[in-house]
């Protein structure tokens, strides 16, 4: 079974694509897209008719150069089960041809007689059209075909082109049994259609038929010698043995016939050459020879021929490729000056003299490879060539929204084809992404693109000073592209740095064309392009290429740079609304890392916040997109749950008051706008952690759950309650209490870590957990492992991380004091605190924490419940807190000068770093900080 094989690959693929599944693998790309086409165009693979017409040409130029081809087609596959068709541009079949003739009269008409129509349109995926709808070579086998008449056919088919305008004619295609499948059959299809190609050309001027007939008319005097030519020599090949020679198998290879092509349409255009050394792949030589020819009428043109040398050298008969103009089938060579012209009054050479410059050894091959007028056709070859090199930057200018890779494309399109070298210089502003006050100033070599890499000119990176009357000053000041023909007569450029000219003209660099890049009204730089290798200057229709290829990417530079300047603002925008820096807390250690995704700023965030009691609160969240507004979204949310987490809600408490923030969010964007879809969503995980007691609670909104890594080493995600995302509205959030062991680490992040299109979620996670699964790393280095291990090179979403490793707070340096409601035990607090204090070596702060807690204990015992609960804490700060059974929280009020009362909180407000309630399930805790260094 060949490369084009039966697979069960495609054939599932098919049934599946029918039965409206989606495929992804087992079926070729144009294949699958052509079933789509079939698909939208509402046809069925169970349709056996096609429509029929009469209105076609039966005798068109298409017709006229394909059928010889055809006819030796059909010898060529004498006795097979080949069936050869024409069609033409739309897709109606013109003409057949059967390996074997019976099979005329076995197969049904729809594949025997001339008028079907095979365009996708009408008939689904088969050769014919998909050929013209790819413009390409294609090959479809068996259940590849949309229809199900043809599940067990195979073929190759290939467009036949017009080779002056380019435009598609019709299509050779090779139809037979998938059995009898044979990688071969794309290259004789090719092949066959080239030589319809090039007799088509033949057709296209009676000018240069009435040349051919010139030259072949002297090569037939050459031969009356002999067989052999005269001297002994062989002649050239005629027209006839050229078309039987190709389709006999034995072709000159397509590229070193390419080469060859090219080579000769520079001679045809060039009068001071006559010929031409080639040196082909794999060793072998030739020489081409460039000779004049008038016609009997009087037309002026010239022939090229071709001597190959060598015992190694193929056929004569398969070495030439029969009439045609300059214009090539495949091949883009440089196009020849538009001034040239060949001698019209030189005789054609005999055919068999020795040529000059050529090989003249026993092995020798001579053959035709063009025949044409130096002005005829040439323009013509040449605009499509533009065309072509335009169509083709259109592709590859602008591939990204980089300002510098876009510079870098527009370099690697016109080199070598337009320029020997392309300079590019841009403002520094414009590289930041914004418009520069002058764009004549400030410029900075941001590329240097040529054929070779030694040429001095100044190298990328170096700022740029222009003089006024340097062509490229010239052309930033008047917006017009600037041609010099001669630059060692361009004074202004030579002036610019002698020595740096010198340097660059000793590498035979000779003329430049300077074009500004202007794109919508604003300047962004100049393109330099320069030729060394051609010796012919500029024209000015290189002058007009190189301004059309200039426009298209000043188009796609200015682009990239509103986009720079666009990404540059969201993420300076992002950056500040994430945390500066994070806190020293003695309950935990952290590190953290935050990668913007390459696709565009998004909303991922992270915070750690210190509470009462000296717990803390960790926080991740995602907000759904990318761009301002995510950025935006997510510095409301990160401001928002920090404000509530000074609030001491709960973590279930805090998603919901978010949830509701998002709500009303996602109301006010949709509404400001018609046709605003607002914010979509958001996805967040909050902890808090408790070290005097090692619990940590936790509640996440549709976020993935956090990874637990124990002092041992071992890994484990946390199972928590999944909730749903932010935005949704009205839906409960769960809390989850876990007791982590001392030096436990926690890891928080978000979805861009572990998801992405090209890996499996779970596997995702599995790689996390073997990333962390290591005792004793510091949170930093915990960051740093998991991004070289997960973060993939090009991420699609931003992710954040953070690593908190945890410590619980010393024993010796909590205080507990359990009281009744009694204000008569309040002296005995003060006496404990102040021996606890003294215990600790905190002598200086007992008059303010007796003050403290005498008021607070006393609040408690007149206005709250039992159980009333006195605690110190010895951190950083000196924690005082009073618990009770009451949810009523006392205010801070100013007190008159006759109230007996309402003087003790402020009192404490004044004594106290800070001071706040907190509620617990029992009730509430009264708390006040007090620095250490207060007394």
């Amino acid at each position: 079974m060949g490369p084009w094989g039966e697979r069960l690959g495609p054939a599932r693929s098919r049934e599946r694509f029918l039965l409206g599944e989606p495929v992804e693998e087992g079926v070729r790309g144009a294949i699958l897209h052509s079933w789509e086409r079939c698909r939208l165009l509402g046809l069925s693979p169970d349709q056996s008719e096609l429509p029929w017409t009469d209105e076609y040409d039966p005798d068109s130029r298409l017709v006229r150069a394909a059928t010889p081809v055809l006819d030796r087609l059909a010898n060529r596959f004498a006795g097979s089960r080949m069936n050869i068709c024409l069609a033409d541009a739309n897709g109606t079949v013109l003409e057949r041809r059967f390996g074997e003739p019976s099979l005329a009269r076995s197969l049904p008409p729809i594949q025997t007689v001339p008028g079907f129509v095979f365009a996708e349109r009408v008939a689904g995926t088969n050769g014919i059209g998909l050929a013209l709808a790819e413009r390409q070579l294609i090959r479809v086998h068996g259940a590849e075909h949309f229809a199900e008449r043809s599940q067990a056919n195979a073929c190759a088919a290939t467009p036949v082109r017009d080779q002056l305008s380019g435009r598609i004619l019709g299509v050779l295609c090779f139809g037979y049994p998938r059995d009898d499948d044979d990688p071969a059959l794309a290259v004789q299809v090719r092949r066959a259609a080239e030589a319809i190609e090039r007799r088509l050309m033949e057709q296209s001027s009676a000018r240069e038929r009435a040349l051919l007939r010139t030259y072949l008319d002297a090569a037939r005097r050459a031969r009356a010698g002999g067989p052999a030519g005269v001297n002994g020599r062989p002649g050239p090949v005629g027209l006839d043995e050229l078309a039987g020679g190709l389709l006999a198998g034995r072709p000159l290879d397509p590229h070193d016939e390419t080469i060859l092509k090219e080579k000769a349409a520079e001679l045809i255009g060039s009068p001071q050459r006559s010929t031409l050394e080639v040196v082909l792949p794999h060793g072998r030589g030739a020489t081409l020879l460039s000779h004049a020819v008038t016609s009997p009428a009087g037309v002026a043109g010239v022939v090229v021929e071709a001597v190959l040398t060598g015992d190694a050298a193929p056929p004569a008969h398969s070495l030439a490729t029969g009439p045609a103009t300059t214009a090539q089938p495949t091949a883009a060579p440089a196009p020849a000056p538009a001034t040239a012209s060949a001698p019209a009054t030189a005789p054609a050479p005999a055919a068999g003299s020795a040529p000059t410059g050529g090989g003249s050894g026993r092995g020798d091959v001579r053959g035709l490879v063009l025949v044409g007028e130096p002005e005829v056709g040439r323009y013509a070859v040449a605009a499509r060539r533009r065309l072509e090199l335009l169509a083709e930057a259109s592709g590859r200018i602008g591939t990204t929204l980089d300002v510098s890779r876009t510079a870098w494309e527009l370099a690697e399109v016109a080199v070598p084809r337009v320029a020997d070298y392309v300079t590019i210089d841009l403002p520094e502003a414009v590289l930041r992404g914004e418009e520069a006050a002058d764009p004549t100033a400030g410029l900075y070599r941001t590329v240097v693109h040529g054929i070779r890499d030694d040429c001095p000119f100044y190298p990328v990176g170096q700022r740029v000073e222009l003089r006024p009357e340097t062509p490229h000053m010239r052309s930033l000041t008047s917006g017009e592209a600037v041609l010099e023909t001669d630059l060692t007569s361009a004074t202004g450029w030579i002036a610019q740095g002698p020595d740096h000219a010198r340097r660059i003209l000793a590498h035979q660099v000779h003329s430049l064309i300077c074009v500004p890049l202007l794109a919508r009204g604003v300047l962004l730089g100049i393109a330099t392009f320069y030729r060394s290798e051609d010796p012919e200057p500029f024209g000015e229709d290189d002058s007009r290429l190189a301004q059309e290829l200039a426009a298209r990417a000043a188009l796609c530079i200015d682009n990239a740079r509103q986009y720079t300047r666009e990404h540059t603002l969201a993420l300076s925008l992002q950056r500040s609304l994430l945390p500066r820096g994070l806190p020293e807390l003695a309950a935990v250690e952290v590190a953290h890392r935050y990668l913007p995704a390459e696709s565009g700023v998004g909303g991922d965030w992270f915070d750690v916040i210190p509470l009462s009691g000296t717990r803390v609160a960790l926080v991740v969240g995602d907000v759904v997109g990318h761009g301002l507004l995510a950025a935006a979204t997510m510095g409301r949310l990160r401001t928002a749950a920090r404000n509530f987490a000074e609030l001491e809600l709960a973590p279930d408490e805090l998603l919901t008051h978010l949830d509701n923030l998002l709500v009303r969010l996602d109301r006010e964007e949709s509404g400001d706008a018609e046709g605003s879809s607002g914010i979509v969503g958001a996805t967040c995980l909050y902890a808090v952690y408790d070290p005097t007691t090692r619990q940590c609670t936790m509640a996440r909104a549709g976020h993935p759950p956090p990874a637990l890594v124990r002092p041992d080493g071992s890994v484990s995600l946390l199972d928590l309650p999944a909730g749903p995302p932010l935005g949704l509205g009205g839906l409960p959030f769960e809390t989850a209490e876990v007791v982590l062991p001392e030096d436990s680490t926690l890891v928080l992040y978000t979805d861009g870590l572990v998801e992405d299109r090209e890996r499996d979620i779970e596997a995702a996670l599995d790689e996390l957990q073997h990333a962390l699964a290591r005792a004793g790393r510091t949170p930093e280095d915990t960051c740093q492992a998991v991004i070289e291990a997960m973060a993939p090179a090009h991420p699609s979403d931003d992710i954040a991380l953070l690593v908190a490793r945890t410590h619980g707070h010393p024993a010796e340096r909590i205080a507990t004091w359990e009281l009744p409601a009694d204000p008569a035990r309040v002296a005995g607090v003060r006496a404990a605190v102040t021996r606890q204090l003294a215990e600790w070596g905190l002598d200086e702060l007992a008059f303010a924490a007796e003050l403290m807690l005498s008021e607070l204990v006393t609040n408690a015992v007149r206005y709250g419940g039992e159980p009333i609960q006195v605690r110190l804490i010895h951190d950083r700060a000196l924690i005082c807190e009073v618990a009770d059974g009451s949810s009523t929280a006392p205010h801070l009020r100013r007190a008159a000068s006759e109230d007996e009362g309402g003087r003790g909180l402020f009192l404490v407000a004044q004594l106290a770093q800070s001071w706040g309630t907190r509620y617990t399930p029992r009730g509430k805790v009264i708390w006040a900080e007090c620095a250490l260094d207060a007394a």
